[in-house]
Parts: structure tokens; sequence; C-alpha cells
């Protein structure tokens, strides 16, 4: 593969590089997937149960430490000393 000058590309150049980039993944992840499912579907006969396909949940955000940290602050009741673990 040839060496791509980033730094030598305008703009739109760059721009268009990300579109045809995000193309070709897509593509790529929709081949693998079905890829993927067919081969699911082969070892699903081994099984004795006919394939099912899962619907993916969406993914959890979790908050970030920092964040944890303050909605843990807000939490405590105001005004009270902070409580010392029994050892």
């Amino acid at each position: 593969m040839a060496k791509i000058d980033l730094d030598a590309m305008s703009i739109e150049e760059l721009a268009n590089l990300r579109d045809r980039a995000i193309e070709k993944l897509a593509e790529k992840v929709a081949a693998r997937q079905a890829e993927l499912e067919a081969e699911l579907e082969r070892l699903s006969q081994y099984g004795g149960k006919a394939a099912k396909k899962k619907e993916a949940a969406p993914p959890v955000a979790r908050p970030k430490k920092s964040e944890k940290s303050i909605e843990a602050e807000q939490a405590k009741p105001e005004g009270e000393p902070p409580v010392a673990e029994a050892a």
C-alpha cells in the first residue's frame, strides 16, 4: 500500500479520504457479520436448537471516575461528619 502524506493533503482531500475509509469499513463490517451469521447457522445444527438471533443491548454509558466522586459527594447529607469504617 502506498504511503499517503496527510500533511500535504487539503481539507477537502482529507474529508474525502475519511468518507472513503468509513464506507470501506462499513462494507467490511457487513461482510464479516454475514460470515459470522452463516457460521453460527452452521454451528447451530450441532446444538440441536435453531439459531436464534439475539438483539444486542445498547452499550451502557458508565460515568467517569471523576463523575462518580462528584455524585458520591452530592449524595452525602450536608453537615454530617464522615463516618469512620469499623475495623
